[in-house]
């Protein structure tokens, strides 16, 4: 869908995902493309990024791990819905007729996020990402004199995802460990626990307790 106003056209679309090889922490990168049909000054481009999760099929694996997001899949109908991913600003630089835009999105182990509860619930396939713009676009006006437009939030792309590439994204930078916070007084409860059956990792207190349950 195009972004129309008074100095320039735009329309997007996703081209490709893959992981940052070196980035300070796990980042997923989306290639976009940005049409014009006017030469272009620069962008300052808003993206609200969301997971279109209606618009996937789940295997009971998938559903029993999804049950704390959405509920048991009998109610799916009514609870399952559009979960939000990230919201990031980029400076798109000087272009004419298109240009290719790097997109970073830091990704998070912490099962607390909802995005990341949700990939690592998926064994496979792909995931519906849907993609929307906003800000503003500076291109010459009448005269060459510099102007500026809005982007609706009408514009929009879509890109399927696919979870490989979120989950060679975590085991790059996590190797096959995941990340849970506690509060402080549990996890207290749990280091006093591990020290009194003197069990020597944090995997160890957690099997113990996890043996004992009926």
């Amino acid at each position: 869908m195009a972004a129309t106003g008074v100095v320039a056209e735009l329309s997007f679309a996703v081209e490709g995902a893959e992981r940052v090889e070196h980035a300070a922490v796990p980042t997923v990168r989306f290639a976009l493309r940005v049409k014009a049909a006017a030469q272009v000054k620069s962008v300052l481009l808003d993206t609200q990024i969301q997971i279109a999760a209606r618009r996937r099929r789940y295997d009971a694996a998938a559903e029993e791990k999804l049950f704390e997001l959405f509920g048991a899949p009998a109610g799916w109908g009514a609870t399952l819905r559009t979960l939000p991913w990230t919201r990031i600003t980029t400076v798109v630089p000087p272009f004419t007729g298109s240009a290719l835009v790097d997109l970073d999105v830091p990704c998070s182990y912490d099962l607390h996020v909802v995005a990341s509860r949700y990939f690592d619930a998926l064994e496979g396939g792909d995931v519906p990402v849907e993609f929307l713009f906003s800000g503003t676009v500076f291109a010459a006006g009448p005269g060459g004199m510099l102007q500026a437009t809005r982007i609706s939030w009408e514009s929009d792309a879509e890109f399927r995802f696919p979870v490989a590439v979120w989950q060679e994204t975590m085991a790059r930078y996590f190797g096959g460990t995941a990340w849970l916070r506690l509060r402080k007084d549990a996890f207290d409860r749990l280091a006093a626990y591990k020290s009194r059956e003197a069990l020597p990792t944090w995997e160890d207190a957690i099997e113990s307790l996890l043996e004992r349950e009926p």
